[in-house]
């Protein structure tokens, strides 16, 4: 028979997930937080990184004590971290890790912490070796569910106190057990993707999601894979598509084991403001229910998107400089911050100029509170990038704005379309003959 416990998951209700971010909790039903693993802590690894981007000088001290006074990162970040990691984790393996990324984690290098870890090890081992011991005895004489159980067990621990190689070794085996139900396959690969993004083997963590969400049939499951991989196109900068896919899931976010609700909330709001149109923009994000609920937790995001809206474009650009640091301080965004910026300038430089046929970049300057000069150079470099329909009057110091017309840019578009469909057609045949 398969291996599955029966499941008691239901939807989590609407109102009763709005009223659950209002008390400062995450949502989550009971049932899934009881089956859900808390290991591997991904707030752990958010961690690590804040302190890798501080070392590598993408940090600095003001910006860590700002989301302190904001409680968006633990005060006395690298001694939680080293306490969390020794007293709860127990990992030598991961403390190691840290060592080695980050320059001054064990800066003291005592003989107290070596001996930890080497205790640590020792009983980690003996630990292992009586989790096996579990399985064998439940092959003897139990049955299938009782070698499953066992075998998660085992896997769980190993994503808790052991090493990245050890934890997928011990999915692994969850994954060669005969008659393995699909939804047990579903929560071996949701786990496992979890390990591989932890440690940021973005491509082992993308290959379990497809897998999972391929055998993927109950509700609660699905919902919760569309967080996967959400996060996931995130990290692969596929912005649009996991801003369509965090805004469908928000009324229902259960997924407290990848990310607190309300990471996922800034992911939403900075995702969706990129690509909704100002219509959807204030609809489904400054009107949205679930986000209402969290504004007073994050007064950063919610100034940007407010200031653009009510186009406040000197308070856009000065929450844009604090949303930077909320960008590089989290793993999802860090790589991508470079490009998210630019991509928020443009927007609102966009939002601007459409209201005007023509306008001095004086008064340009002075609306979003910078010089000339400045806002001149990065006009320049949009414009002569496409990014904006526009073009710069030097000697009259006048910005004049170009509307392309509709149709012929969507004839202009077909033209260019239809050539790169005849191209790749042209190359098909010439293999084809081949």
């Amino acid at each position: 028979m398969d291996v599955e416990q029966p499941s008691t998951s239901s939807k989590v209700n609407t109102t009763k997930k709005a009223s659950v971010a209002r008390s400062g909790s995450n949502p989550s039903s009971e049932s899934e937080s009881e089956s859900a693993s808390q290991y591997p802590d991904m707030e752990v690894a958010q961690n690590i990184h804040r302190l890798i981007m501080k070392n590598n000088g993408k940090l600095d001290l003001t910006e860590l004590k700002k989301q302190e006074e904001l409680g968006t990162i633990p005060k006395n970040l690298k001694e939680t971290l080293q306490s969390k990691i020794i007293t709860e984790l127990e990992n030598p393996a991961l403390y190691r890790y840290c060592m080695t990324h980050i320059h001054d984690f064990d800066n003291d290098d005592n003989k107290d912490t070596k001996q930890k870890l080497q205790e640590l090890e020792e009983k980690n081992k003996l630990k292992l070796q009586e989790l096996e011991k579990a399985v064998e005895d439940a092959k003897e004489s139990a049955g299938d569910m009782e070698v499953l159980d066992a075998r998660f067990e085992i896997a769980r621990f190993a994503a808790k106190s052991l090493s990245k190689d050890d934890a997928l070794d011990a999915y692994n085996k969850i994954l060669l057990l005969p008659k393995l139900s699909s939804g047990k396959t579903i929560d071996a690969y949701m786990e496992v993707s979890r390990v591989a993004s932890f440690y940021n083997d973005t491509n082992a963590c993308v290959d379990f999601t497809n897998k999972a969400m391929k055998k993927a049939a109950d509700w609660d499951r699905r919902n919760r894979l569309r967080v996967y991989n959400a996060l996931q196109k995130l990290s692969s900068r596929d912005i649009k598509d996991a801003a369509a896919l965090l805004i469908e899931c928000i009324a229902t976010f259960s997924c407290t084991e990848l990310c607190t609700y309300k990471d996922f909330v800034v992911y939403t709001i900075i995702s969706n403001l990129l690509h909704l149109p100002r219509t959807e923009l204030k609809e489904k994000i400054i009107d949205g229910p679930e986000i209402l609920t969290l504004v007073g937790e994050i007064p950063i995001v919610s100034k940007l998107v407010n200031s653009l809206y009510d186009c406040d474009y000197k308070g856009y650009l000065h929450a844009m400089v604090d949303v930077q640091s909320i960008l590089l301080s989290d793993r999802f965004f860090q790589p991508h911050t470079g490009y998210i910026m630019r991509e928020l300038h443009v927007l609102g430089y966009k939002q601007f100029l459409d209201s005007y046929k023509s306008v001095t970049l004086d008064r340009m300057a002075k609306s979003f509170g910078v010089s000339p000069y400045f806002l001149d150079l990065q006009l320049s470099r949009f414009i002569a990038a496409g990014r904006l329909t526009a073009k710069i009057d030097k000697v009259g110091g006048v910005v004049e704005t170009n509307r392309p017309d509709l149709k012929n840019a969507q004839y202009k578009d077909m033209i260019m379309k239809g050539d790169l469909l005849l191209n790749r057609i042209q190359k098909l045949g010439r293999v084809m003959d081949l």
